[in-house]
């Protein structure tokens, strides 16, 4: 890639006059040796897996394997319907999206890590409602993935998108920036924009923690997708207003770095520390471990706290 940073990456973007997505395209030709058709084609049956993703998790509400979660995005997308939600039909509706897919990924269905498996959620519940909101093609969704795309890249080689290495800053933070970037440039914002979008985004996260219950991915990681997806809108919303993050993006990407690395091992995916130790947590943790050493390895009805 001829980028490493966001601030180069928004440079090249500028120089050349081109989007994100086309630059990061053309790089990914280059990388691949793939042509230009073929790698849009990729990217264009992950995003089918996301919508896919999306309409089981709210149509075909499905528990967990482990019981614990499973039809909220159903319960969300009910009230954001027929009620009158705090946050907004349309931020709810992405919440719900979000949640949908987060659920299906505990149900071990099929979703595209984004960055990761654990913050899968996000990416899809932003892009899937605004695509439903402003009536966009297919087309210009899969755009915006290489725009996210691009953003996570250099997220991931100047920090970490490793919740076991950086804590849930590191995946559910990631995954809030690459959305909010993208969403800017989908939105017509400029590269420049979609950059702050990023630190925007990231400085709300700093400092998240890693801490499933039962080293499971599911609490609090699949309402962490959720509140995450309309965080994404929030600071892509700043960013297009003309808020800037006063410190350059790339330094809240480093600072998101040293955060992760002075976190204690405890809260970093270990379900050492945070929610997974409260009395509930261990409590819910021990019925699991319980169920495991009884020999039944078939989904059960939702264990209680």
């Amino acid at each position: 890639m001829r980028f490493q940073t966001l601030r180069q990456l928004a440079e090249l973007c500028r120089s050349e006059s081109k989007t994100v997505a086309r630059l990061m395209i053309e790089e990914q030709v280059k990388e691949t040796g793939e042509t230009r058709e073929q790698v849009i084609r990729q990217m264009a049956e992950y995003y089918q897996t996301m919508k896919e993703a999306v309409r089981r998790g709210i149509e075909q509400p499905t528990a967990s394997r482990s019981g614990l979660t499973g039809g909220d995005a159903g319960r969300v997308a009910s009230f954001a319907a027929s009620g009158d939600p705090s946050s907004g039909r349309e931020a709810s509706t992405a919440m719900a999206y979000a949640l949908a897919v987060s659920e299906v990924n505990a149900s071990m269905g099929r979703v595209v890590a984004t960055p990761t498996a654990g913050s899968c959620g996000i990416i899809p519940g932003v892009f899937v409602s605004s695509q439903e909101r402003f009536g966009w093609p297919d087309e210009k969704l899969v755009e915006g993935l290489f725009c996210a795309g691009a953003i996570g890249y250099v997220i991931a080689n100047n920090s970490s998108i490793s919740g076991a290495e950086g804590g849930c800053q590191a995946e559910v933070g990631s995954a809030i920036g690459m959305a909010a970037g993208a969403l800017v440039e989908m939105r017509g914002g400029s590269p420049e924009q979609a950059m702050h979008a990023v630190g925007l985004a990231l400085k709300n996260t700093l400092g998240l923690i890693c801490d499933p219950v039962a080293g499971l991915v599911e609490i609090p990681c699949i309402v962490r997708n959720g509140l995450g997806a309309v965080n994404a809108l929030a600071a892509a919303d700043m960013a297009l207003a003309g808020v800037r993050s006063v410190i350059p993006s790339d330094e809240v990407i480093g600072v998101m770095l040293s955060v992760g690395r002075a976190m204690p091992r405890e809260h970093r995916e270990t379900a050492l520390g945070g929610l997974a130790q409260t009395p509930t947590g261990r409590k819910l943790t021990e019925q699991l471990r319980a169920r495991k050493r009884s020999g039944s390895d078939e989904q059960k009805e939702p264990v209680q706290p």
